[in-house]
């Protein structure tokens, strides 16, 4: 259960990878929540479904829900505020959807994605104590700001779960530790590699920069006018063509998957501009567009701060020219190198389902640490 996305959304993330996957091995049921008329002011991703909303349908071999509710919780942001925040999830979390009890009754597995999802961790394991209780850690709850009601909650349950399989060992600090957190990162499809081609570009060489997440475009204005001869390629942005950027510059809207490999894969340089030098640590290692860049090995610009252990990174300071175009020199004339192994997603479920066989999957407490 998740609630970010739904599976029958153009927009894929990682969890939609995990449940390709999981529906080539059994039934699978796609539970999405934490939508109401307020996601309309958030511009969700789910709106384009608001039609589907409350009725099961079934979506390429996948069963999927999406609940939608008069109104739904979130942090009101104000201590004044708690108690009402406190009193709009304890509600939501005691009057779930039929749909939602009726599937935690009958999973095998069920797999929390971190959000507001795990408040139901209490109901589904007294519905189905024999069911495996997996959570996702996608984010740090903090991180995100999410409700304090969900971040204790989380905290005093976290040591029944059977597993929590976090996207970036990075995340670790904030989850308690009963020997039951592991790192289980993203993956790629197994056939990516022969997916690409031919190249969308002519002759010149290409910097790609793929999503809308934190997109910082002030970093294309600086790097594109400083690198005249290179062309950047902006990709599912969530923005038109803006003043200052270069005549270098091409803007696309969303794109399917399969087309913007094309882009990445033909590229010299992949680029993740974000808005901020304060951004998740853990996306080092948990952001997708990073791990696509280096399956084919481009040598990636990016924040200091999430540059990681990985040497095809070239950091900069956000909204600092002489950095920008230091790191986007230096990757420019970097060799194309993988800095990693990369899991598919075959491999990232069986983790995902049963990490305790994967001892490299195992986060130590501190006093394991030698």
């Amino acid at each position: 259960m998740t609630a970010h996305h739904d599976y029958r959304t153009a927009r894929r993330s990682s969890i939609h990878f995990i449940a390709d996957e999981l529906a080539r091995r059994g039934s699978v049921q796609f539970f999405s929540l934490r939508y109401s008329a307020l996601s309309r002011h958030k511009g969700d991703i789910r709106l384009g479904i608001d039609t589907q909303a409350n009725r099961i349908e079934q979506h390429k071999g996948v069963e999927c829900y999406l609940w939608k509710t008069p109104i739904h919780p979130f942090n009101m942001r104000s201590p004044l505020l708690r108690p009402l925040e406190n009193a709009t999830f304890w509600l939501y979390q005691h009057l779930p959807s039929r749909v939602l009890s009726d599937w935690a009754r009958q999973a095998d597995v069920i797999i929390y994605e971190s959000g507001i999802a795990p408040i139901y961790f209490e109901l589904a394991k007294r519905l189905n104590p024999a069911a495996r209780h997996i959570y996702r850690g996608s984010d740090d709850l903090a991180t995100i700001n999410a409700a304090r009601y969900a971040r204790l909650n989380l905290d005093r349950l976290a040591g029944e779960f059977d597993a929590l399989c976090l996207l970036s060992a990075r995340m670790a600090d904030n989850i308690p530790n009963k020997g039951n957190v592991h790192c289980v990162p993203n993956g790629l499809d197994g056939d990516l590699a022969e997916l690409g081609d031919p190249s969308p570009y002519s002759t010149g060489r290409h910097a790609v920069s793929i999503g809308s997440m934190l997109f910082d475009p002030a970093f294309i204005v600086i790097a594109s006018q400083a690198f005249p001869e290179a062309n950047f390629h902006v990709i599912g942005s969530g923005l038109g063509r803006l003043p200052g950027y270069g005549d270098n510059v091409v803007v696309y809207g969303d794109m399917a998957y399969a087309e913007t490999i094309r882009y990445i894969k033909h590229a010299n340089v992949g680029l993740a501009p974000y808005i901020s030098d304060n951004v998740p640590v853990y996306l080092a290692d948990s952001s997708l567009k990073m791990l696509q860049y280096d399956f084919f090995a481009l040598p990636t610009v990016c924040p200091h701060s999430v540059t990681g252990d990985y040497p095809g990174r070239f950091g900069y300071i956000p909204g600092h020219a002489e950095s920008i175009i230091k790191a986007m020199g230096a990757a420019l004339r970097a060799p194309h190198e993988r800095s990693r192994p990369i899991l598919n997603w075959v491999e990232v479920t069986d983790r995902l389902l049963n990490p305790e066989h994967f001892p490299e999957t195992k986060i130590q407490r501190p006093a394991e640490t030698i």
